[in-house]
């Protein structure tokens, strides 16, 4: 077999435009290890000694990967990413949410929030004082996370509903795969405990999971009895609190430019969908104070004046109460900005000089006549935000900001090669696997299984520790599936990118499709071992 990984001339075509995987070549790379050799039946014995050597040949030859992966392409950070064809050239309505969707926060305002909810913890709920010690860590939590109120653990799902082997904490420590197993008797959640989780899906949550370990760790650390769903309930309750009561909104709106983070792009994509005759609408649950206040903000450099923003936007819709906006009857009330009231008069049209609280889906189609496909919504929760509008026959726009940073490093060298390493090692497990060794060849058969396996999680905990030590990619799991949270952009979201800027790099008329090679997130690039062959 031979020793070296040799190029083929033409290497890989150019990076087409949304592409997800990389091409496949006539010839392939070849000789990094006999990848696809055919299995022998009844040679079990011999198959394991050359399996053993394929192995030690791919170990050999592992500093060769940088230069047989150098020519694939990569994805566009910044690109559109799409799950159902969407032609922007019938969307004859934009509606946008304005957290993390229009306006977008520093790291500082996890902080602020987890901060403000362990302090009405210990003064409200009268938690102890020690809790207090604890700060926010922005490293822990990822977004796509599960609370099971009853077992108190916070859970890493894949796509199918198992329990990612790394990715179960009881508080602050990692539970190894037998304590997963004794917990829940399998990794797969089924639907009667799937009822006692509670997803944790939009950036809001880093804070409340953060929380949530913290606590619970502290009360293991200190030896003391506690319910998990208490600490769900008052932890929920802290957090409810600290929006609810307007603490987090006048503490932004007091220091701007600490939370808030000017994207003048935004504005200029809101200005050239107005341009170009498009209907523009804004949905959000957030206050109309603390919107115009961090509007405002965000457009004093942009030659605005005074109220001038809400010029931009044919209607302006605050305190929605998303998800129950999509199925409830709710009427919608005029808000009177300058008295903080609410009228009394029924809304059977809406004015481009008002604003209204409130209402519902229902009311907003019949007053508005704008018809389910040509109206597309933007928002950066699947659930609250999302899933109504595409039950509703809108299409759905998800902007995810830690796409970019995590297709940035699925791009890098580091990240690829442990994926190659990780497609050999799947390859060479097949095999053994496929293979049937007498009885007193089990333990060499035993020996090689448990090396390759070793291999396997030294490359898969390389590839998480790149996103994030505790839980890894928000999109992926170890295992190489698609994670629970993937499942929901797919279900949910006709397209998704990191933010809304990235839209002006394309046509208004363009025809956003899928990758014709179907996976289940069309930005998800693998390196397949089929790349390899032997000479």
């Amino acid at each position: 077999m031979a020793a070296r990984l040799r190029l083929l001339a033409h290497c890989f075509p150019p990076s087409q435009a949304l592409s997800s995987t990389a091409p496949r070549t006539s010839g392939g790379l070849r000789a990094l290890c006999s990848l696809s050799t055919t299995l022998r039946s009844g040679a079990g014995e011999d198959e394991i000694e050359r399996i053993r050597r394929e192995f030690e040949d791919a170990k050999r030859n592992y500093l060769s990967i940088p230069v047989a992966i150098k020519d694939m392409p990569k994805m566009n950070p910044q690109g559109i990413y799409v799950n159902k064809n969407v032609k922007l050239d019938d969307l004859q309505v934009y509606g946008f949410d304005y957290d993390y969707t229009l306006s977008h926060y520093s790291d500082h305002l996890q902080c602020l929030i987890y901060d403000l909810a362990k302090k009405h913890l210990v003064d409200e709920l009268k938690y102890p004082e020690s809790c207090l010690q604890y700060e926010y860590d922005g490293s822990f939590p990822i977004r796509g996370l599960y609370y099971d109120r009853l077992k108190g653990c916070l859970l890493k799902l894949d796509f199918f509903g198992s329990i990612e082997p790394d990715g179960c904490f009881f508080g602050r420590r990692k539970l190894s795969l037998s304590e997963i197993k004794e917990l829940y008797g399998t990794r797969h959640i089924g639907r009667d405990q799937a009822r006692q989780l509670v997803g944790l899906m939009d950036v809001f949550c880093f804070s409340e999971a953060c929380l949530i370990a913290d606590i619970v760790q502290h009360f293991v650390d200190a030896k003391l009895e506690f319910d998990a769903p208490y600490v769900y309930e008052d932890v929920n309750q802290a957090i409810q609190h600290v929006h609810r009561s307007g603490l987090i909104h006048r503490k932004i709106l007091s220091e701007p430019q600490k939370f808030l983070i000017k994207k003048s792009q935004v504005f200029r994509f809101l200005k050239m969908l107005k341009e170009k005759g498009k209907k523009l609408f804004l949905l959000t649950n957030s206050p109309f104070y603390f919107v115009d206040g961090g509007m405002r903000y965000l457009l004093e450099d942009q030659h605005f004046d005074g109220n001038s923003w809400r010029e931009l936007f044919d209607v302006v819709i605050a305190q929605a109460n998303k998800p129950t906006f999509y199925n409830s009857d709710h009427p919608f009330r005029v808000y009177d900005t300058e008295k903080d009231t609410l009228a009394f008069t029924a809304v059977d049209k809406f004015l481009p000089d008002q604003v209204y609280y409130h209402g519902c889906l229902k009311s907003f189609l019949q007053i508005t006549k704008w018809r389910g496909p040509e109206v597309i919504y933007f928002g950066d929760h699947l659930l609250s935000d999302l899933r109504g509008p595409s039950k509703a026959g809108w299409r759905t726009a998800a902007v995810i900001r830690e796409l970019e940073d995590e297709i940035e490093i699925q791009n890098s060298d580091s990240y690829r090669v442990q994926q190659a390493k990780l497609s050999i090692i799947h390859d060479l497990l097949g095999k053994v696997h496929a293979t049937v060794v007498s009885t007193e060849k089990g333990q060499v058969y035993r020996a090689l299984l448990d090396e390759l396996n070793a291999e396997r999680r030294q490359c898969r905990s390389g590839m998480r520790d790149l996103f994030n030590s505790s839980f890894g990619a928000t999109f992926l799991t170890d295992t190489g599936r698609e994670s629970s949270f993937a499942y929901h952009i797919h279900q949910y979201a006709d397209i998704y990118t990191s933010k809304l800027e990235n839209f002006l790099s394309y046509a208004p008329e363009s025809w956003l499709h899928p990758p014709h090679d179907i996976k289940i997130m069309p930005h998800n690039a693998k390196v397949p071992a089929s790349l390899f062959s032997s000479s």
